[in-house]
């Protein structure tokens, strides 16, 4: 036999383990998105689950009047709802602590709650114009996708912040995003964006970011309530494609327990037509009613608009 030939026969099992590796690791982000909410939902299961973002208890934990700690507890027993959103200003000091981490996950377990996600927000805007600025801010973030993962969520909450024309936006975005979600999916974890103020509000512009970045573990998280001068419906349904997670925002609600700035029956639709069926969190934001109130008049009309749809 030329040995030669006998060579090259033999480097062919390095290529298909190397595809073989590629495809584990394609599987494994599968898996994310699947956690994630892009599973039809089993025979008998809700269209979609219901969690808390801890936001909308901020005046309550800013206050002293309840602690990061307890907010799993304070989930389940107060409100009934067994999925949690993290917001990392509550214990911005902690994600690299493993002792306070690993007691917030056996808090949580012990609440019976699922950990769906961390909002991250202050360290730094992602598409910073200055590349040694959005390194930093890249970098910044890794931390919480640890501490993310440590605690059993699918993803972090990012921002998207820049400076400079839409276009150039949108590529330093995509920079900053592309190479925080690279790091974040080693881990098997999602990197998703809020439309959150400046272009990210702007739902044509995110959706283009997306497609910028390309990755299967970078996706959004539509906030029904964060687009300003854009139309939220619109926002939201140009979102939805590449959603591992929903923000219910409400604010204030009629005498029939609606949403006065959103129809819910309206934007839900959009949100289920996208095939989304994973975790939506409540976000209540308003002043009317009190916090506690507030949480189980936005709970109340998310179960009623998701029995009506499942009807």
């Amino acid at each position: 036999m030329n040995p030669n030939h006998h060579h090259s026969a033999r480097v062919r099992p390095a290529v298909s383990r190397r595809g073989f590796i590629a495809a584990a690791g394609l599987a494994a982000i599968n898996a994310a998105a699947l956690r994630a909410g892009r599973a039809a939902p089993p025979d008998g299961q809700p269209l979609f689950k219901i969690s808390l973002a801890e936001w909308s208890l901020h005046k309550t934990l800013f206050a002293g009047k309840l602690d990061n700690l307890d907010f799993p507890r304070a989930a389940r027993e107060d409100y009934g709802v067994d999925g949690v959103e993290y917001v990392n200003q509550f214990f911005k000091d902690k994600a690299k602590d493993t002792d306070y981490i690993g007691e917030l996950a056996k808090r949580s377990a012990d609440a019976g709650v699922t950990n769906v996600l961390i909002m991250c927000d202050g360290l730094g805007d992602l598409g910073n114009p200055d590349g040694a600025a959005r390194t930093k801010a890249v970098e910044n973030h890794f931390p919480w996708v640890e501490a993310a993962k440590r605690l059993g969520c699918h993803s972090i909450r990012v921002n998207a912040a820049s400076k400079g024309t839409f276009e150039e936006q949108q590529k330093l975005a995509a920079d900053g995003l592309g190479r925080l979600s690279d790091y974040a999916a080693q881990m098997d974890m999602n990197v998703i964006v809020e439309n959150h103020g400046g272009l990210s509000s702007n739902g044509a512009w995110l959706a283009g970011v997306m497609k910028l970045v390309g990755k299967p573990n970078c996706g959004t998280l539509p906030d029904f309530g964060n687009f300003h001068d854009y139309d939220r419906y619109r926002g939201v349904e140009e979102l939805m494609p590449f959603a591992k997670g929903v923000s219910a925002k409400s604010h204030e609600f009629d005498a029939e327990g609606n949403e006065v700035r959103t129809d819910y029956q309206r934007i839900l639709r959009l949100v289920l037509a996208a095939g989304y069926h994973g975790w939506i969190g409540i976000e209540y934001e308003g002043s009317a009613l009190s916090e506690p109130d507030g949480i189980r008049a936005t709970k109340r009309l998310l179960e009623k608009v998701r029995a009506e749809m499942a009807a």
